[in-house]
């Protein structure tokens, strides 16, 4: 190496000159454009470097397809078979909800359940409030003129509201649910449990009458519980924020209302609101066997008349069949009664001596009429003559 330096000395300090002049040029002389002005050697380093950090990216990206697509793929598949499992579950689940919906709605239609349902609002504006923390309340701009009686509810599109307290011609007095005075029936969403709904002297609002023994959790949603025949069931009150020990047996559970009480400014008034009662024809599709019950004829009972015109005039149908085989009995329409052309025999009465035309009875529809039997083809055996018996 020191031979190739010493050999090429010249050469190399040439070009040791030239390498630190251009370097300098670069650091002195500016590119510029006509946004900004960037140094020569930092536009040469940038294209150096790039390439080599273009490559290093691809070379990752490359890497990481790899591991995501193939590597990390390999527990996909039980992945995917667990899951199938799930769903086939769920839907089994779902398919027993289903079932339990449906039963649930037959008996609520058997056993004649009630809903209340709104069937008339008033809308109002606040126009002014209490004015004082120990009494909770607003005005509003309708009273009885427009139908609002003492009572009703008041709600909003978020929630309960409260109740009128007292109503005047043209406003109202509506007692906020906070109110250390009110009370609301309330039912929680999942577990069911019920309780009331009041305000305290603070301006918050409590669920009491929940014992201690429950399990409550932080979060869950409170309804109107329609117990107290004010409010219709399922309405929003609030969210439980926080569930702690009571002073007695039952749970201090504290509540935060749907509706903010403290920035109303249009309520609604429930004026009416109608019971609805659910029928069975609305729970599910009508069996078969009910259907045919409805579209088969059914066996009506026969006339009292037609009967007692047959027994009059054939004794009954029973004792018809008994005294003449031959005849067809009467059905409960007035058929006709006749003998059988299959007789080949002498026709013998009491009355009338053998050979003599014999009267038969013949009923069609009621009436009776008398038609003469033409004597039979064979002749009888001779018999001593006798005489007819007048009538």
């Amino acid at each position: 190496m020191e031979n190739l330096i010493s050999r090429y000395r010249n050469v190399s300090i040439l070009a040791a000159v030239l390498f630190v002049q251009v370097f300098g040029l670069a650091v002195q002389v500016k590119r510029s454009t006509e946004q900004q002005s960037t140094r020569l050697i930092r536009v040469w380093t940038v294209g150096a470097v790039a390439p080599l950090e273009k490559g290093l990216t691809w070379f990752q990206g490359g890497v990481g397809d790899v591991w995501r697509s193939y590597i990390y793929l390999r527990g996909v598949r039980q992945e995917n078979r667990d899951l199938k499992y799930e769903i086939e579950r769920l839907r089994l689940e779902q398919v027993r909800l289903s079932d339990d919906a449906e039963q649930a709605r037959r008996l609520q239609a058997l056993l004649g359940f009630k809903q209340k349902f709104i069937s008339k609002t008033v809308a109002a504006q606040v126009i002014g409030s209490s004015g004082s923390e120990q009494s909770r309340s607003i005005f509003i701009d309708k009273g009885t003129r427009q139908g609002i009686e003492k009572g009703m509810p008041v709600i909003t599109a978020d929630g309960v509201v409260g109740r009128v307290l007292n109503a005047y011609s043209t406003t109202a007095q509506v007692l906020l649910m906070n109110d250390q005075t009110s009370g609301v029936g309330a039912l929680l969403e999942k577990s069911r449990l019920q309780g009331i709904v009041r305000g305290t002297p603070l301006g918050e609002v409590v669920l009491e009458k929940v014992m201690s023994d429950e399990q409550v959790a932080a979060g869950e949603t409170v309804l109107t519980s329609g117990g107290d025949r004010i409010f219709p069931k399922g309405l929003p009150i609030g969210t439980i924020t926080r569930v702690s020990p009571g002073p007695g047996v039952f749970l201090n559970i504290r509540v935060h209302p749907t509706a903010n009480l403290s920035k109303l400014e249009e309520v609604l008034v429930i004026t009416k609101q109608e019971e609805q009662t659910a029928s069975l024809a609305e729970t599910g599709p009508v069996r078969a066997v009910d259907v045919l019950a409805q579209r088969l004829p059914s066996v009506t009972d026969k006339p009292a008349d037609d009967t007692k015109k047959q027994g009059a005039v054939s004794g009954g149908p029973q004792q018809a069949a008994q005294q003449q085989p031959n005849k067809i009995a009467p059905n409960s329409a007035g058929a006709s009664v006749k003998n059988s052309p299959t007789q080949t025999g002498p026709a013998t009465d009491t009355n009338h001596g053998p050979g003599a035309t014999k009267p038969i009875t013949q009923v069609s529809s009621g009436a009776v009429s008398s038609m003469p039997q033409p004597k039979p083809a064979v002749a009888p055996k001779p018999s001593a003559p006798t005489e007819d018996k007048p009538q």
